[in-house]
């Protein structure tokens, strides 16, 4: 065969990869399950929200350090801004963090981290979303939503929790980007089928046998919005425990009247 008769087959065998690999991602996509976390992602979780919110992170050992965090949001169009500002202990007092989360899933989504220390915001690359947030158990990319286009669906089964009935969805990454900028391999998410709050989970990181299990002991209806009032995330290595994050969420109020100039790079710059 000629070099240009080798070009082509090689052109032909890429083009039929490619195609079969088209194929089989979306045969591996389960259109139910994807309906189902479209509901979740679009289910009103309200807009122009405060809260303040506790933070304990807890060692293996069950040794405890609190931070209290006070927390806003505001929803421009279908994108939502965050601000998060430390407030003790001391040695994170003054911290910041915003995050603009955006809908349109090719846009990346912004996030800026102030070091009151360093009198310095870092913005924060793909590559830095694995990390640890604040030395707890979320990474930076548990901080935003997901987007439903990064990941195939699929649907294991149908369960209860307590009284309520729930969908058991896999979620798993449709590239190895995904998978780098997340830190997880593979979800297991359990939905509510009253409201479509995921309200269990498991994550499979990308360190080896660890696991994070996310679990939503606390939920309330707010001003008619289901609202998380307390979260866990709990790191495991088969069965032992190496950290467990708590979140307890206080003081919620939506529909307030928030400034966009709030949300800005400049605003959590001026935190002391």
């Amino acid at each position: 065969m000629t070099t240009s008769g080798t070009k082509k087959s090689l052109a032909r065998f890429l083009a039929l990869s490619c195609a079969l690999w088209t194929m089989c991602s979306a045969a591996a996509d389960d259109p139910v399950a994807r309906d189902i976390m479209e509901k979740v992602d679009a289910r009103d979780d309200g807009d122009n929200r405060l809260s303040t919110m506790q933070m304990t992170l807890i060692d293996k050992n069950g040794n405890k350090r609190v931070r209290h965090i006070s927390s806003s949001s505001k929803d421009f169009g279908q994108d939502t801004y965050r601000m998060m500002l430390f407030q003790s202990p001391a040695d994170v007092q003054g911290t910041g963090f915003l995050t603009y989360d955006y809908d349109d899933h090719a846009r990346d989504d912004d996030q800026w981290l102030y070091l009151p220390a360093l009198r310095k915001t870092k913005r924060l690359a793909s590559t830095d979303k694995s990390g640890s947030f604040m030395g707890s158990d979320m990474n930076y990319s548990d901080m935003t939503s997901r987007n439903l286009e990064d990941y195939d669906f699929t649907l294991l089964k149908e369960s209860m929790l307590g009284d309520h009935a729930l969908w058991v969805i896999e979620a798993m990454p449709r590239s190895e980007d995904v998978i780098d900028e997340t830190g997880y391999k593979k979800a297991m998410l359990l939905v509510r089928q009253d409201n479509y709050v995921v309200v269990r989970g498991v994550y499979w990181t990308s360190e080896g046998s660890r696991q994070k299990y996310y679990d939503m002991p606390g939920l309330e209806l707010i001003d008619g919005i289901w609202t998380p009032t307390r979260i866990t995330m709990t790191t495991k290595a088969g069965k032992q425990v190496l950290h467990k994050t708590e979140l307890v969420f206080d003081n919620i109020r939506y529909n307030q009247d928030l400034d966009k100039a709030l949300f800005t790079v400049r605003q959590l710059e001026r935190q002391k």
